[in-house]
C-alpha cells in the first residue's frame, strides 16, 4: 500500500530529526538590534544582516512612517500596471548613482532580482559559469534559465577561463550563443570575497558577461560603501549589478544597476519584475533614507569595520579558525555538525546567538559556527562574546 503525502511527509522530517538536519525557527520578541529576546532569553545577537545597524535607525523609521502618512501601505500593482509610484522610480535613479551606473532597476527581494536576470540575460544555447559557493538564488536562477550551467571551482580563476575558452571553441552543441560567468562579491558562508579583477579580465578575453551579486557588500566594501567593484577600483561599464536593500542597508528589496539597454531589457523581460507586485513605498523611502546616510555619515562604516578587526583577531588569538574571512562574515570552523550544534546551544545558553550551519548548506566535515558582526555592537558586547567563546570551547575541547 502506498503512503499518503501526510505519511511520506513525515517519514522526512523524521528522516531529517534522526540525520540532525531539522531546522526550526527561533521566536524574537520586539526590536531587532544588538541584542534581542530569543524565546524569553536576553542574547547579543551575532547572526544578523543589520550590519550598519540600520534597521533600527531613526532617519529610516521616521522616512517610513511618512511615506505610510503620504502614499499608504502598500502599491497596490505590479510596476507594469497602476504599481509604479514616484518613490519607486526615485529609488531606481538614487540607486544608479550610487553604484555609479547608468541606470537601475527595483525587485521585491534579492531572490527575485537573481532570478530575474540571469533568466533574462541566459537561456537555451547559452553558457552560465557559476562559483561553487555561489547563493541559493543564484543556482536557482542558473537551473530555471534553460542555458547549459558549468560549475567553477571557488574562486579558480584558471579553470575558470579553460571552461570559457573550451566554451568559445566547438562543442558538441556548436558555439554558445553567449557566455555569462556569475559570482557573489562577498561569499555568505565564508566572508571572504571573489577575485573581480581576474573574473573581469577573463571575461573581456572570453566576450563573456559578468553578474556580480553584491548581496553582502554593498553598503560594507569599498572607500564609500558602494561594494565590491568600488573595493578593488573598477569601473567596468559591462559589470552587471546585482545587490539588496535588506543587509547593510536595512530595508527590503532588491535591485539590479547597469547600462540602460539592459535594465531596459529587464524590465521588459524579468518574469520576477512583470508579475510582482511592487514593494511598499515605505520600505522604497526607508532604502532611499539608507543609502543618504551611507553617503553622509561614513563613521558607520569605520565602525563596523573597526568592531570587524576587534572580533577577529580576538577569534585567532583563542586558537579558533576563521576560515579565510576578509569582511564582516565570520565563520569559526569546527567541522563536526553535530559538536558545531552543541557549541551552539552552549553559547546561547550563556547569552550569544550565533547559529550552528551544518550540510547540506556547507560540505561534510565543514560544519561552523557563521558570525556576522554589525557597527553597532559595542566593545562590551564583543569582549562578553570573546569570552564565552572562550570557555565554552574549552569546556567542549574546540580549543
Amino acid at each position: 500500500m502506498s503512503l499518503t503525502i501526510d505519511q511520506f511527509l513525515k517519514q522526512e522530517l523524521e528522516r531529517l530529526k534522526t540525520s540532525g538536519l531539522y531546522r526550526d525557527m527561533k521566536r524574537i520578541t520586539g526590536h531587532i538590534d544588538t541584542t534581542v529576546s530569543i524565546d524569553g532569553k536576553e542574547v547579543i545577537l551575532l547572526s544578523s544582516n543589520n550590519y550598519l545597524g540600520l534597521a533600527f535607525h531613526p532617519k529610516l523609521k521616521e522616512a517610513a512612517a511618512s511615506a505610510l502618512r503620504e502614499y499608504g501601505t502598500g502599491a497596490c500593482a505590479s510596476r507594469l500596471i497602476s504599481g509604479n509610484m514616484e518613490i519607486h522610480e526615485e529609488l531606481e535613479n538614487k540607486t544608479a548613482k550610487f553604484k555609479g551606473c547608468q541606470s537601475a532597476i527595483v525587485f521585491p527581494t534579492g531572490y527575485m532580482a537573481n532570478i530575474g536576470v540571469i533568466t533574462s540575460l541566459a537561456g537555451n544555447g547559452d553558457l552560465i559559469l557559476s562559483d561553487e559557493l555561489n547563493h541559493a538564488s543564484i543556482i536557482d536562477g542558473c537551473k530555471l534559465s534553460g542555458a547549459e550551467v558549468r560549475v567553477y571551482p571557488h574562486k579558480n580563476i584558471e579553470k575558470l577561463k579553460e571552461i570559457l575558452s573550451q566554451g568559445n571553441a566547438s562543442s558538441s552543441k556548436g558555439s554558445y550563443k553567449r557566455m555569462l560567468i556569475v559570482t557573489d562579491g562577498v561569499f555568505s558562508m565564508d566572508g571572504d570575497i571573489t577575485p573581480l579583477p581576474e573574473i573581469l579580465d577573463v571575461a573581456r578575453e572570453e566576450d563573456a558577461l559578468v553578474i556580480l551579486d553584491d548581496a553582502h557588500a554593498t553598503g560594507v566594501l569599498g572607500e564609500n560603501g558602494k561594494g565590491t567593484a568600488e573595493h578593488f577600483g573598477l569601473t567596468d561599464e559591462n559589470l552587471i549589478h546585482m545587490g539588496t536593500f535588506s543587509k547593510a542597508l536595512g530595508s527590503m528589496g532588491g535591485y539590479i544597476a547597469g547600462s540602460k539597454v539592459i535594465i531596459e531589457y529587464l524590465r521588459n523581460n524579468a518574469r520576477p519584475f512583470i508579475y510582482s507586485t511592487a514593494l511598499p513605498p515605505s520600505v522604497c523611502a526607508s532604502s532611499i533614507a539608507a543609502i543618504d546616510i551611507l553617503e553622509k555619515e561614513p563613521s558607520i562604516r569605520t565602525r563596523l569595520w573597526r568592531n570587524i578587526a576587534r572580533f577577529r583577531k580576538g577569534l585567532t588569538n583563542l586558537g579558533y579558525n576563521t576560515m579565510e574571512s576578509q569582511t564582516q562574515i565570520i565563520p569559526i570552523l569546527i567541522g563536526d555538525a553535530s559538536l558545531t550544534m552543541k557549541f551552539a546551544t552552549a553559547i546561547f545558553q550563556k547569552g550569544v546567538y550565533a547559529p550552528g550551519i551544518r550540510p547540506p548548506t556547507v560540505p561534510e566535515g565543514k560544519s561552523r559556527i557563521r558570525t556576522s558582526l554589525m557597527a553597532s555592537h559595542t566593545d562590551e558586547q564583543i569582549d562578553k562574546v570573546l569570552a564565552v567563546f572562550e570557555s565554552e570551547g574549552r569546556r567542549l575541547h574546540i580549543i
